[in-house]
């Protein structure tokens, strides 16, 4: 509502008296003529200053039958949950013993979990499906000139994807234990971020050196329904060869419960936080001999955590191997023009995938694209884009990077790998990269592209 004092001009008063006397040498009939019309000014007037003039926004002049078959609820976001109600029935946020912290684990976190669901039902609804992403990098600025920047890139990939998709998602860029840092640093991260949302039934960490190359793609979650962790591995690997790469721990998906509570402190016992941390160090060079270096580290803790407690761990842990989890840059990128060419030639014959539609229903179109993707297989050597694309053993902030191939292969990779997912997102506003080794250049493309040609 508009205050009446702001909702019309000021105008002089009707009473004001006329400065022309010729007014009055004027025939009757104007003369009365003119006294209506001041009547009529003066009953205006009055009318006005009591009856504020009308807000003429949509959302007021939309006819009734339009407002009562689309009511609005602000306290409800788009989707369906009240962001504006939090009861104040007594949760596990009120209990001062509750931490964030590694040192203090939480117990019975699966009742006070579904305790503050029931006290937030909009909330309760899809939660088995939510999932919120998490990733970071470093507190300081990157030693690498153009680190910074293709972080930020980096970044803005997973932002593609969680709105495409509808995740939340929470970029850290602090150490939130002192001695947790580098790779351990995702640990008290994903702690805080189970307790920071319990609406959310997954916490999905990426590395900052991964992205997302198939922004259509949505996680299985309903072959993960037995299972509370989910990784890209191979048991071969961990049970025949022992090898500390037979999975990888910068891509995981785990489930906010007890049990991944539980696997957090176990897992993080064997960091930096640790008294043992040498031990363990000296303990995993033992098991996995293709381990190179004495730190005790993530990945490797994960896979002995699998190795020795085979009964215990094995089947809440889910080796996806099925599909491009993450996969290894080195094997992908050069694949890429291949699969964008596969991909148009589908298009080419499939008018409703070349139809332009909106960002918000790409889930839909990524159906209609399955049909056309059976024979493309997963993993190395498919042509079908892969789910994320990781630049192990290149690190974009420090510049260091694996002395098996050069650091210019690295960075050039990753901007090869920024545009052809890009590319994914550009067409949804009209435009694509032309070249995937040039970001700086965009080609505008039309509604719907001959079937002959492409958009690039």
């Amino acid at each position: 509502m508009v205050c009446p004092e702001f909702s019309h001009p000021q105008s002089s008063s009707p009473m004001a008296k006329p400065r022309n006397r010729s007014f009055w040498c004027l025939p009757d009939a104007f003369l009365v003529f003119g006294v209506a019309f001041l009547a009529l000014l003066l009953v205006a007037s009055f009318w006005s200053f009591f009856t504020p003039t009308p807000n003429f926004e949509p959302t007021v002049t939309d006819p009734p039958s339009k407002l009562s078959m689309n009511p609005v609820d602000c306290s409800e976001s788009g989707f369906g949950v009240n962001l504006k109600s939090d009861p104040k029935d007594p949760t596990f946020y009120d209990d001062p013993e509750m931490s964030y912290s590694l040192e203090k684990p939480v117990k019975d976190w699966d009742k006070k979990r579904a305790e503050w669901l029931k006290h937030h039902p909009s909330f309760a609804a899809g939660a088995r499906e939510r999932i919120v992403l998490v990733t970071g990098s470093q507190p300081k600025p990157c030693k690498n000139p153009i680190g910074d920047h293709l972080l930020l890139r980096f970044f803005k990939n997973k932002v593609d994807y969680c709105r495409i998709h509808g995740y939340d998602i929470f970029y850290n860029n602090l150490l939130l234990h002192p001695k947790m840092g580098s790779y351990w640093a995702k640990l008290p991260v994903v702690k805080a971020a189970m307790l920071a949302h319990p609406e959310a039934e997954w916490i999905w960490w990426v590395d900052s050196d991964a992205l997302f190359t198939d922004m259509e793609f949505k996680l299985p979650l309903e072959r993960y329904k037995n299972h509370n962790l989910v990784v890209h591995g191979w048991p071969k690997l961990i049970y025949e060869k022992k090898s500390w790469t037979s999975l990888n721990a910068g891509v995981f998906l785990i489930r906010n419960c007890q049990w991944s509570m539980d696997l957090i402190n176990t897992w993080s016992s064997m960091g930096p936080m640790s008294k043992d941390y040498e031990k363990w160090g000296q303990i995993q060079r033992l098991t996995f001999k293709d381990k190179l270096f004495p730190e005790s580290d993530d990945q490797s803790a994960l896979v002995y955590l699998l190795y020795t407690e085979k009964e215990k761990y094995y089947d809440h842990i889910y080796l996806e191997g099925e599909f491009y989890f993450e996969g290894y840059w080195v094997e992908i990128v050069g694949g890429y023009e291949n699969t964008t060419e596969r991909y148009l030639e589908i298009e080419r014959g499939a008018p409703k995938l070349r139809r332009r539609h909106a960002e918000k229903v790409s889930e839909q179109y990524a159906a209609f694209r399955e049909e056309f993707l059976k024979e493309a297989g997963n993993g190395k050597g498919s042509w079908r884009r892969p789910l994320i694309t990781h630049f192990t053993g290149c690190q974009p902030c420090s510049g260091d990077h694996n002395l098996m191939y050069a650091g210019e292969s690295c960075w050039n990779g990753m901007v090869k790998a920024l545009n052809f997912a890009d590319n994914q997102v550009l067409r949804k506003y009209g435009f694509v990269h032309s070249d995937l080794h040039d970001s700086s250049t965009v080609t505008e493309i039309p509604f719907d592209y001959p079937a002959d040609e492409g958009p690039w």
